[in-house]
């Protein structure tokens, strides 16, 4: 027999940031997410809807790596004023880089994130409210 892959549900969640550059650890509101649905197998995909903004995997048992993270970029893509009126030209860049989603697959109704991984929503342009979109697919037989 075929197997098919599904979309089982959608959902989405607001956030409001509060500095113009903010990493927000949102694995807990996504396992959540998943809770609600039947879910046994597939993934989910994480998408974040912003040009200035991004979702990405990152370690999350030491906050130093998060420090570090935003000290190494501050040099590399620093904000200042660059052709782009808004002047968040950098925010746009840094969006580009870490990209706009994320797949994870689950098993037994479990993300299957190594041990160290947390699902991080990463504010470059706050503080705002953001949106985050969070799909779940499965396969059925």
């Amino acid at each position: 027999m075929e197997a098919y892959t599904t979309l089982l549900e959608t959902y989405d969640f607001a956030l409001k940031t509060n500095r113009r550059e903010e990493f927000i650890h949102i694995t807990k509101k996504i396992k959540n997410l998943l809770k609600k649905t039947e879910l046994n197998k597939g993934f989910v995909k994480i998408f974040c809807p912003h040009t200035t903004a991004s979702v990405s995997i990152i370690q999350n048992a030491n906050p130093d790596v998060l420090r570090d993270i935003n000290e190494i970029l501050k040099p590399l893509i620093p904000h200042k004023q660059q052709l782009n009126v808004e002047g968040n030209s950098d925010a746009h860049f840094k969006s580009a880089l870490f990209g706009a989603s994320l797949d994870i697959p689950v098993e037994n109704s479990e993300l299957l994130l190594g041990p160290w991984q947390g699902i991080f929503f990463c504010e470059f342009d706050g503080p705002r409210t953001r949106k985050v979109i969070v799909q779940f697919f499965g396969t059925i037989k």
